[in-house]
């Protein structure tokens, strides 16, 4: 007799119920900064509900991790934006659905399950959004958690670089890039009531092969702190 293992967790898109429980999970992970706010919450889920995640407990519906996303085109922002005007002040006012890239706004996990792969689960939801809209690719600010640990040593950019060098780790971007996501730049006050990145953040990419053509290619900004290269295996089309 055969048994079906039960997920070890659930990933599946934001419902208004799981509201509450995303507020308990922001005074979880971030024990100094205000929670989401329910109005924000209700505003992603009317303009864009596909592009929010919750990972659950299959049994409980408890809230163990959320990610929050929007459809922007690029062209409209510099690369230097920072978080408030990338999200419309936290809103996701200024979705566009005919842009072509996935900002990735908000990422969290509940610090007590680490270990179980709910952040790879998230993040693949999320590449698997990107290729079923057709989007070219995936852009955030990737905070830099550690950086006020080497702040006396480096600048928020020589940070990054140390970082893609694997000199030394930084719990969000190496997780990053272990993801698949690569440096395009780096943005001083993205977050600038952040004290722990003392407000700097790496600007990280993962392209769409299935949406990106030849001229995308060629047009892609170059990985941060490296000279451009032809990638091994760029698009056929």
């Amino acid at each position: 007799m055969s048994t079906t293992k039960k997920p070890n967790v659930l990933i599946r898109n934001t419902t208004p119920s799981d509201f509450d429980g995303i507020v308990d999970l922001c005074r979880r992970v971030y024990t100094n900064a205000p929670p989401w706010g329910l109005d924000q919450l209700a505003s992603h889920h009317r303009v864009f509900p596909e592009g929010q995640f919750v990972a659950v407990e299959p049994d409980t519906n408890q809230v163990l991790g959320m990610a929050a996303s929007l459809i922007v085109a690029w062209s409209d922002y510099d690369m230097s934006t920072n978080w408030r005007e990338f999200t419309g002040h936290g809103y996701f006012t200024n979705h566009d659905p005919e842009g072509k890239t996935l900002y990735a706004a908000e990422v969290m996990v509940d610090p007590n399950t680490q270990g179980r792969g709910i952040g790879k689960l998230i993040y693949k939801a999320r590449r698997d959004l990107c290729r079923r809209f057709g989007l070219k690719r995936i852009r955030a600010g990737a905070r830099l958690r550690h950086y006020s640990r080497y702040a006396d040593q480096y600048s928020p950019e020589d940070y990054v670089k140390k970082i893609i060098s694997r000199e030394i780790g930084d719990p969000t971007l190496t997780f990053q890039l272990k993801q698949g996501f690569r440096v395009i730049g780096v943005v001083r006050d993205y977050l600038p009531n952040d004290p722990a990145s003392q407000g700097h953040a790496a600007v990280i990419e993962w392209i769409n092969h299935e949406a990106t053509t030849r001229a995308d290619w060629a047009k892609r900004p170059p990985e941060y702190g490296k000279p451009r290269k032809k990638h091994e295996h760029p698009p056929n089309t």
